[in-house]
């Protein structure tokens, strides 16, 4: 190594990963560096577009190659070899599940601010109204236009303020039509929706699940490369219940859960000033402490969480007094999803354990990292 070379190193690895706490090249987050005429160009292992943390990185980064007098060429390079499907939805970077143990909680609603959420943090997001039996989807996120078909009869799906959405719902004749569909047939849809539709170059497919453990749950985690699941539930004893059989679900198919979202969590009275807790309080909590998972967050009851006449979702609603709180949401989902990316990186992601339940091995690392 050159000595310039050697300071870069050093200065890089003095870079931890803001939620992790590991040193980037240790997590060997860095894939390459090549040093040409003054400018120093690096390869890093991300996969999350546009989540805070990973924008913090690399802002850090480029400031340790300004601080040894380089100008920086940063650009995200992750594959097959740290466990990122290529093969199946190549063009889409990361399918983000959404599921709920019952329905009524919410799920539909996160699922739609959570797309719109990416959308304004500048990235590319799909929005797949997986929910078959009830798709529900447009509602909350209105689409004006009906989906296109391509000369090869792929679906073209319309967008909605910035997201591509794709629906069960548009391929019902009327809007009051039920889906009666049997197990083959909705994993016919399902296939359908994972095959046939052009989503184009997506960073994130946001999948809203129908609720409960069923056929299209279990396909979407047979079928595609799920970088992480968020569950929703309510703070009612019942409906906590069945988001851990739904949790559960995805550990057995080892699939990272991202965390635990509580919807209705309690209602703040315009007249009065006052918090009410309707559904009762502290089942989410209950269940993070069991499970050792993240709460990301909790929203309150607000006619602006997927009350019907909502133009659009609570995080694109500016004058909306819930805005911040979704926004919140969302962003620490984005951030939760870049940290389950780069643990898969680094080698540290343990899934499906029996003994704790949980989804991060924190165990320590080697301090080896890429030569430079």
């Amino acid at each position: 190594m050159t000595e310039l070379e050697d300071e870069l190193e050093a200065r890089l690895r003095e870079i931890e990963d803001p939620i992790v706490g590991e040193d980037i090249l240790s997590m060997q987050l860095i894939n390459d560096v090549e040093i040409d005429d003054g400018t120093a160009s690096i390869s890093l292992a991300f996969n999350t577009p546009f989540a805070p943390a990973e924008l913090e990185l690399g802002d850090e980064i480029r400031a340790a190659v300004s601080d040894v007098g380089l100008e920086p060429d940063l650009y995200a390079e992750v594959g097959r070899e740290h466990g990122f499907d290529e093969e199946v939805m190549p063009n889409v970077r990361n399918v983000v599940a959404v599921a709920s143990g019952k329905g009524g909680v919410g799920k539909t609603t996160v699922a739609a601010n959570l797309a719109a959420g990416l959308d304004e943090l500048g990235a590319r997001v799909g929005l797949l109204d997986a929910d078959i039996h009830g798709p529900n989807a447009p509602r909350v996120l209105p689409v004006e236009e009906q989906p296109g078909v391509t000369p090869d009869e792929k679906i073209v799906p319309p967008t909605a303020d910035g997201v591509k959405v794709m629906s069960m719902g548009f391929l019902l004749e009327e809007e009051d039509d039920p889906a009666i569909l049997r197990g083959p047939m909705v994993n016919n849809v399902m296939t359908h929706f994972f095959e046939n539709v052009e989503w184009g170059a997506l960073d994130y497919l946001v999948v809203d699940l129908p609720p409960g453990t069923g056929d299209a749950s279990l396909d979407l985690v047979q079928t595609l490369p799920v970088a992480g699941v968020v569950i929703v539930t309510t703070p009612q004893e019942m409906a906590v219940d069945d988001a851990r059989k739904g949790l559960r679900l995805f550990e057995k198919h080892e699939t990272p859960v991202l965390g635990i979202v509580e919807n209705m969590s309690r209602y703040h009275c315009p007249s009065c000033g006052d918090e009410h807790d309707p559904f009762g309080r502290g089942g989410a909590e209950e269940m993070v402490e069991s499970y050792d998972v993240e709460l990301l967050g909790q929203l309150p009851i607000h006619e602006d969480f997927g009350a019907d006449g909502s133009e659009l979702p609570a995080v694109k609603l500016d004058a909306s007094p819930v805005q911040d709180a979704a926004q919140s949401v969302m962003t620490d989902i984005a951030d939760r999803l870049g940290e389950v990316n780069r643990l898969k990186v680094a080698d540290m992601l343990e899934l499906g354990r029996e003994e704790d339940k949980s989804p991060v091995d924190e165990s320590p690392q080697s301090q080896s990292g890429p030569k430079l």
